[in-house]
């Protein structure tokens, strides 16, 4: 949930900008038990794409990776390289559009 709720992963989706670096942040700050060295991040889709590899950056077609960024969904896979367990989450976009209409309003 920290990933799906992590502003710079929301701008950095809004962006285009594959920033692998962003989603090893919010994992981070999730506070879950991790090892950096293990860790694998890529774009989910038909064009799916692996970001990151064992924390080490990977070889990437970056424009392939920011037209992925700009479709309606966007799916980040991670792989924290520690067991079996697993997850999703869901979250929403950050748009100008969505700050503006929600500072705009008192409740």
């Amino acid at each position: 949930r920290e990933i799906v709720s992590s502003l710079a992963v929301k701008t950095a989706v809004y962006g285009a900008d594959p920033n692998w670096g962003r989603v090893i942040a919010a994992v981070g700050n999730s506070g879950c038990h991790m090892d950096e060295g293990k860790i694998t991040i890529w774009l989910e889709g038909a064009e799916g794409r692996i970001l990151c590899f064992q924390g080490q950056p990977v070889a990437f077609d970056e424009d392939m990776a920011k037209a992925m960024l700009l479709d309606r969904e966007v799916r980040f896979g991670v792989d924290l390289g520690l067991g079996e367990a697993a997850a999703t989450a869901w979250g929403s976009d950050i748009t100008e559009e969505y700050v503006k209409l929600n500072s705009l309003y008192t409740t």
